[in-house]
């Protein structure tokens, strides 16, 4: 099942098969898609991916529920369907460098950016990887029109690497230094984590 990770404004749970549809009627929209990079994909398509993501060794996903939207007493491995506002992912892609890893994060519900909820979460699976993985650096490609998520990453130290006229996007990179490993790793000592 994995683990849960709870911060101060969120929730970091493992993406089961609850969190499917609502995660699909989010890729619905356009705005969603061309943000995300992503392809349309019927409902069947999205448990089949939801499946895979779980399975793959070198991927890791969490739904983001926002902390104060959880209805009742957390209990791991309840979905709380009601309060997801996103997720964050690591991929661990570059067969040159197993301790390299992309993060991405998506804050679907417009209603919850700009409240530093992304930013939380991004430093929890940050703090996860390096604890958990071993991850040294992290990778993030962003589409050049997606301010909001340059300005994010830029201001958690990473710096960008390169640009691609032919994909609009952007990559930026952030080496952990053992300064930013003790930071990430004392900001997990007061993440809760749950089995």
């Amino acid at each position: 099942m994995g683990v849960s990770l709870l911060g101060e404004k969120v929730i970091l749970v493992p993406y089961m098969a609850e969190h499917v549809p609502k995660y699909h009627e989010w890729m619905q929209d356009p705005a969603m898609l061309q943000a995300t990079g992503s392809e349309p994909l019927t409902l069947h398509q999205e448990y089949q991916m939801q499946l895979s993501w779980n399975q793959d060794p070198y991927k890791r996903t969490f739904i983001v529920l926002e902390k104060h939207s959880v209805v009742g007493e957390f209990v791991h491995g309840d979905p709380h369907v009601e309060a997801m506002v996103g997720d964050v992912n690591i991929y661990m892609n570059d067969p040159d460098d197993p301790q390299m890893a992309e993060i991405e994060i998506m804050i679907a519900e417009s209603k919850c950016r700009g409240k530093g909820i992304g930013k939380e979460s991004v430093l929890i699976m940050m703090a996860f990887a390096i604890k958990n993985l071993g991850i040294h650096t992290f990778r993030a490609k962003i589409g050049d029109s997606n301010t909001p998520s340059l300005i994010m990453f830029r201001k958690l130290g990473f710096e960008e690497i390169s640009h691609s006229e032919i994909f609009q996007e952007v990559t930026l990179e952030l080496k952990v230094t053992e300064a930013k490993s003790s930071e990430l790793l004392c900001m997990m000592d007061n993440v809760v984590t749950h089995k």
